[in-house]
C-alpha cells in the first residue's frame, strides 16, 4: 500500500495568495505549549469548491457528501499535455476507457513537473479545459473531478486584476453549476502509478462557506469495486 500526498502546503507568501500564520506560546507547568493561528482563503492552494462559490443560494461546503469526495477514483493520464494547451474532448476520450458514470476522477497532467506552483509560470502557462471538454465531462456523469493544473484559462487573467465573467470560467459554469464536485490544485500527481486509487479529499467542515481547504491524498494498493 502506498499513500501519495497530493496537497499543496498553505504558504504565507505566494504569487496568488497571501495567508497569515502566527504562533503564540504560554507556559503550562514547567513546559511551554504552542498554539498556531492561520488566516487563509478557502480557495487558496488545495481545496474543494462548493456550489455557493459561484452561485448565490446554492449549497455551502458542509453540505458536500463525504461519499462524493472519499472513495475509489479513476486517474486519467494527461501527462503529455503541452504548456498552454487547450485540452480537447478527444484527448480526454482517448484515456477514458477505465472511467464509468458516477466516478470520482483525477486528471493527472503532472503540471508540477514543468513549473513550481509558487511561480507565475505555473498559472500563466498551464494547459486548460475548453468549454467543449467541460461539457464532455458533464455528459460522462462523473460525480467529482480533481485538477492538478489551473483548469480554466480565465484563472490566469485573475493575476492581471481582471474579473472574467462566470461563463468564461467554464469548469465552474458547466461542471460545478450542475453538481459535479471540484477539487482544485492537486500537486505531486506524477507519483500516481495506478489507474484507480482510493481518494480522500474531504474539505474542512466550515458552515456557510463557499469552499474549504483539504488535505488530499491517494492510496494505491487497495481493492474497491468499480462503480456500476
Amino acid at each position: 500500500m502506498r499513500i501519495i500526498d497530493l496537497s499543496m502546503p498553505l504558504l504565507t507568501e505566494h504569487v496568488r495568495w497571501k495567508n497569515e500564520q502566527s504562533a503564540s506560546k504560554r507556559p503550562v507547568g514547567d513546559d511551554m505549549i504552542q498554539v498556531t493561528t492561520i488566516k487563509v482563503s478557502c480557495h487558496s492552494f488545495t481545496h474543494v469548491d462548493a456550489k455557493r462559490h459561484f452561485f448565490p443560494g446554492a449549497p455551502t461546503i458542509e453540505a458536500t457528501p463525504l461519499d462524493d469526495v472519499v472513495g475509489d477514483a479513476a486517474v486519467v493520464d494527461l501527462t503529455d499535455v503541452a504548456p498552454n494547451e487547450a485540452i480537447a474532448p478527444e484527448k480526454l476520450a482517448a484515456r477514458w476507457d477505465h472511467v464509468v458514470a458516477g466516478d470520482r476522477v483525477i486528471l493527472k497532467s503532472a503540471w508540477h513537473r514543468h513549473h513550481s506552483f509558487e511561480t507565475e509560470a505555473f498559472w500563466r502557462e498551464a494547459p486548460y479545459l475548453t468549454k467543449e471538454s467541460a461539457q464532455w465531462l458533464l455528459d460522462r456523469q462523473i460525480r467529482t473531478i480533481c485538477y492538478d493544473f489551473p483548469q480554466d484559462y480565465a484563472i490566469r487573467l485573475l493575476l492581471d486584476g481582471h474579473n472574467p465573467p462566470v461563463e468564461d470560467q467554464v469548469t465552474h459554469d458547466i461542471l460545478l453549476r450542475n453538481g459535479v464536485h471540484m477539487v482544485e490544485y492537486l500537486t505531486n500527481t506524477a507519483e500516481l502509478e495506478a489507474s484507480r486509487v482510493f481518494l480522500s479529499a474531504a474539505p474542512l467542515k466550515i458552515p456557510g462557506s463557499d469552499g474549504a481547504p483539504s488535505r488530499v491524498y491517494a492510496i494505491e494498493g487497495l481493492s474497491f469495486p468499480t462503480p456500476q
